[in-house]
């Protein structure tokens, strides 16, 4: 552990360990969890930490361990239906039950002093939530980490299928709590099938053979793309921030999967007057429990130990610290977003990306979308190993994606806060989807994505239709000589289900047509620029434990 993270605090205690334990949830059923604690005499506050992906590697060294060095019990249980536990796991239904059977069990337990905290990632952030949902009086601090609150947003974009994140999170379910082994075989299993999965007719039921099991759930979330449909009743707990009053530390990274989720949740903590603390690295969804891993895991133990052991020490003084891009530091912020003046850039012929409008919604560029040959995804907000920052060149040689380029900027540019663009888009078929693209394009010609989104776009054959595409949050420094670059395609597959162009769900759908879909000119990107000056620099979140 210490000599795969060489930042790590120094251990403060020897850690015991008691695995096996049996926890009833509220109908009887067995929860298993190990409890980890310091070899020593004294109180000490417990963390609960509640997992779907089994108690072994990499939660073992990574939560119980080291949290229990510094001074905590760890209470590391493996949800319904997976890790031992009894009962049949669910996405979301049953987790505040069984988090409160959880906290019920922990008031029996001699060692529990009353004080207890959360803290987990992805899914471990979602059952966070649901304790949450009705909070015990022993619980005061939460540390969500690349946290989930909704899980029709994770399957689901404005009626898109996020069908890569499907795949991700339907191996995880099946195979993590298995262990090393089968998860690693599972995973090698899906990348040789992936083509042939993803590109199925119909998609219904085309995972089975590349996971080697069945999870029905996995065509249930696919099949129901609206946050309205009764299927999906009690799984977002959004409203949960709204009147939320337990001190919680938000950590996500630019590349995260569900980075748009934690600035929600910050949204809506600080609109409640909850005493909030956000971190943004460089990092995937992945990386930030990897190479960012001292990062977060000194803001985490910094925050529980402020609000479990009244030691406010190691809290930065600023409620936000963000990384920024094309400058490789941190920058500390009194909050998220820092105020900006929206600064619109617009297409041009010849491919050029102005700040000078268009006299009017001409048509500007046409490109053909085919489903037959989808336009890839390539790095940007994905659960896999191919996420974040990546050379574009090999999306941009193709014919059907538009790039729209600036001379090199004569001056920097620092984009800090949520990117989006507005479009106007005819298409021949009327059903399309419209992917948008920031780019970084520097000195040699390299161009490296920023941020992005895809929005469904429903038009009239032939008529012009608005749309408006959100391309996620951002802290971004774009230096003299750069060059900021607009990508414009109708699809990021597999990261997205092909969209068929007839209408169809793309679950469903068995035929697919050709769209032709024309840019008109009074199209625009726009960016929360902000004057240059030089930034707070901040020290690494984990410096003073080096």
């Amino acid at each position: 552990m210490r000599a795969t993270w060489r930042r790590l605090p120094r251990k403060l205690h020897e850690v015991g360990w008691e695995p096996g334990l049996v926890v009833p949830a509220a109908d009887g059923s067995p929860l298993i969890a190990d409890h980890y604690f310091p070899r020593a005499a004294g109180d000490f506050p417990t963390l609960l930490i509640r997992s779907p992906y089994g108690r072994g590697l990499p939660w073992s060294p990574m939560y119980g361990i080291l949290f229990a060095e510094q001074g905590f019990h760890v209470v590391l249980q493996s949800c319904r239906g997976t890790g031992g536990s009894g009962g049949a796991f669910d996405l979301w239904r049953n987790e505040s039950a069984d988090a409160r059977a959880t906290v019920s069990w922990l008031r029996e337990q001699p060692w529990f002093d009353a004080t207890l905290g959360t803290i987990g990632p992805s899914y471990l952030g979602y059952v966070q939530w649901a304790l949450a949902l009705d909070p015990p009086p022993e619980l005061k601090a939460m540390v969500v980490q690349v946290g989930l609150h909704d899980p029709h947003a994770l399957f689901h974009d404005d009626g898109a299928l996020r069908l890569e994140n499907a795949l991700a999170v339907g191996l995880g379910m099946t195979y993590q709590h298995r262990g090393t082994v089968p998860f690693v075989k599972a995973a090698l299993r899906l990348r040789r099938r992936l083509r042939h999965v993803t590109r199925a007719q119909p998609l219904r039921g085309a995972h089975t053979a590349a996971l080697g099991a069945e999870a029905p759930w996995l065509d249930e979330v696919m099949s129901h793309p609206d946050a309205d449909d009764p299927y999906w009743h009690g799984a977002s707990l959004a409203h949960v921030a709204q009147r939320l009053t337990v001190p919680t530390s938000l950590i996500t990274g630019w590349h995260d999967v569900l980075a748009d989720q934690t600035f929600a949740q910050y949204d809506r903590l600080r609109e409640a007057g909850c005493d909030t603390a956000l971190l943004v690295g460089p990092w995937t969804h992945t990386t930030a429990l990897q190479q960012g891993w001292p990062e977060v895991f000194a803001e985490s133990l910094a925050w529980l130990r402020a609000h479990l052991c009244a030691d406010p020490s190691g809290l930065r003084p600023t409620r936000v610290r963000a990384h920024v891009g094309g400058r490789n530091t941190w920058r500390d912020l009194d909050d998220w977003p820092p105020a900006a003046a929206d600064t619109p850039w617009y297409p041009a012929p010849g491919g050029h990306l102005t700040r000078q409008p268009s006299t009017g919604p001409a048509p500007l560029a046409t490109f053909r979308y085919d489903p037959a040959d989808p336009t890839p995804s390539l790095g940007g907000r994905l659960l896999s190993r191919t996420a974040g920052p990546r050379d574009n060149a090999p999306l941009e040689t193709r014919e059907d994606v538009l790039t729209f380029t600036s001379a090199p900027l004569t001056e920097p540019v620092d984009v800090l806060g949520p990117v989006s663009a507005r479009l106007t888009v005819s298409t021949d078929t009327g059903h399309t989807d419209v992917f948008s693209r920031l780019c970084d394009v520097d000195e040699q010609g390299r161009s490296t994505n920023v941020c992005d989104g895809l929005s469904p776009a429903r038009t009239a054959e032939g008529l012009p239709s608005h749309v408006t595409v959100p391309m996620g949050s951002t802290a971004h420094h774009f230096p003299a000589g750069h060059r900021i670059r607009w990508q414009i395609s109708a699809g990021a597959h597999p990261r997205y289900a092909r969209n068929p162009g007839t209408g169809q769900s793309p679950v469903d759908a068995t035929d697919f047509t050709p769209v032709q879909i024309t840019v008109h000119a009074d199209s625009r990107l726009v960016l929360p620029a902000h004057e240059h000056g030089e930034p707070n620099r901040a020290p690494s979140p984990c410096a003073d434990l080096t």
